[in-house]
């Protein structure tokens, strides 16, 4: 079963400079990081702000790529964790048939954003991430790092962001 989830924040892990897209789970208090590279977290901070760059994005080439070849992004989907790499799957749907594309989550996420569309995390996923103690670049146990984000408030999100 997939978990819905939305971006909690996006922010500079203040122990490696590296960004972290936090996504937490619409129905609970779970919360799971993604350590992202630097461009595309910009991407995803672009979109956050709906901020307009002079020139098209790789993020906004795919969504007018999707348009144009009359397909729609249904949903994202981070679909695994494998060696502390996640994975994920782009759902579109093109002339009424399914079609499903390998895809890194950061780009799924920059995707989802601009194509207003749910992000989902496979429920294993979530499991795996909340419990895996090498999730953290440092690390730091995941039980640390949950217990830090779940206890950042609004304030804290700025304090940290990118």
């Amino acid at each position: 079963m997939d978990i819905e989830v939305r971006i909690r924040g996006l922010m500079m892990d203040p122990a490696t400079n590296m960004p972290i897209v936090v996504l937490k789970d619409v129905n609970s208090d779970a919360v799971m990081p993604i350590w992202v590279g630097i461009f595309e977290a910009n991407a995803i901070a672009i979109e956050i702000a709906k901020e307009t760059t002079q020139r098209p994005l790789t993020h906004d080439l795919m969504r007018n790529l999707i348009r144009y070849l009359n397909a729609e992004l249904e949903k994202v989907v981070i679909t695994d964790l494998h060696d502390e790499t996640f994975f994920a799957s782009l759902w579109l749907r093109q002339n009424g048939d399914p079609v499903v594309v390998d895809v890194r989550p950061s780009d799924a996420i920059a995707l989802a954003l601009r194509n207003d569309c749910p992000i989902f995390v496979a429920e294993k996923v979530m499991e795996s991430a909340k419990l895996n103690p090498s999730t953290h670049p440092e690390g730091a146990s995941a039980e640390q790092v949950r217990d830090w984000l779940e206890g950042l408030n609004d304030e804290d999100l700025g304090k940290y962001k990118m």
